[in-house]
């Protein structure tokens, strides 16, 4: 089994370095992939010695389809610039795929740091999966044929994890493994976590009931900004 490993950048050189470090003590990875967006720090540079970098339109979405276009593994590994893998990552998506009936999955996700956003995300995390719901943050990955068939990522503005997992279930079973991804709680600093998840809620819900994306993702640039 071979994992590409895509990681889309927007002014990422804060977090990056520490995702990379722990991604290339991984076994089983074929190439890491950072498909940046424009950034204007120094991101690439950073990237450069780790990773192939790959000029792609903004947005995550555009980011990741940018990546797998490229990629030559027989697993595509999508991972946030600021999320952590356990050394037993690629273990836990081999011993996933050995049923050939799973399209792909993904991990069980922890928020660093001692903040009220996220302790309360990481206790919250497991009840979503249960749910149905998955986001990025918590390191899909997929089979190459299971991702070409479901059509990959689209060029959504917002919600485009949610709707690939949701197309990637008619193609095969997706499945949470049990082994930790640490994500960054940086969004919840100096922010009110309640006002803020209450926002995210409301756009989620009105996702699901059929509102444009590209207005959501409008809305959420403002809750952003206000934050």
């Amino acid at each position: 089994m071979r994992i590409s490993v895509i990681i889309p950048t927007l002014n990422e050189a804060g977090a990056l370095p520490g995702t990379l470090a722990a991604v290339t003590r991984l076994d089983d990875i074929a190439e890491v992939i950072v498909a940046d967006g424009g950034s204007q720090d120094d991101t690439r540079r950073l990237a450069a010695s780790m990773a192939r970098v790959l000029d792609a339109p903004t947005g995550r979405g555009q980011q990741q389809a940018a990546g797998a276009d490229v990629a030559s593994g027989d697993v595509f590994w999508f991972l946030h610039a600021d999320c952590t893998p356990s050394p037993q990552a690629t273990r836990a998506i081999a011993v996933a795929l050995k049923d050939s009936t799973v399209a792909g999955g993904h991990f069980s996700l922890r928020f660093s740091g001692p903040s009220r956003g996220a302790r309360v995300l990481t206790r919250i995390y497991p009840c979503l999966s249960v749910l149905g719901l998955c986001y990025g943050d918590s390191g899909i990955f997929v089979r190459r044929e299971a991702y070409q068939a479901a059509g990959g990522f689209r060029p959504m503005p917002l919600f485009e994890d949610i709707d690939l997992v949701r197309r990637l279930r008619r193609v095969g079973r997706f499945r949470r493994v049990d082994c930790e991804l640490t994500a960054s709680a940086r969004r919840f600093e100096h922010r009110n976590f309640a006002a803020m998840f209450a926002q995210w809620t409301g756009l989620q819900i009105l996702y699901w009931l059929g509102v444009s994306p590209s207005w959501l993702a409008r809305r959420y640039a403002l809750v952003r900004e206000r934050s």
